[in-house]
């Protein structure tokens, strides 16, 4: 899987990032939808990838994650951007958007 992040995009993960550790998890997520094929696509700062992550090539120093059995709900390739003036992102492929409102939340452990 590849995502092109556009600068803007870039620049607002790495401002989300700081200067902890931490992985951009792409998600389908389903809470609340219904059933498992409904769902919409949400980012998550996660402290590290798990065993069933797989790295997404970003073409970027963002490290990116997708978890392998929610790849299928995602294209091979795809485009995030942002708005500098919106907390949000917008995730687009040749096929399909995937969304405009595009959220990400932090779930990081604090660390003291």
């Amino acid at each position: 899987m590849i995502i092109q992040l556009t600068p803007q995009a870039e620049q607002k993960l790495k401002d989300k990032l700081g200067d902890k550790p931490g992985t951009i998890r792409l998600i389908y997520d389903t809470e609340g939808c219904g059933c498992a094929v409904n769902g919409v696509p949400s980012l998550r700062i996660v402290d590290e990838p798990t065993v069933d992550d797989i790295t997404v090539d970003t073409g970027s120093p963002v490290p990116f994650i997708v978890n392998r059995r929610q790849e299928i709900f995602f294209e091979d390739k795809m485009k995030l951007d942002a708005d500098p003036g919106v907390c949000s992102f917008r995730l687009d492929s040749s096929g399909q958007h995937y969304g405009t409102n595009i959220q990400i939340i932090d779930t990081r452990v604090q660390q003291l």
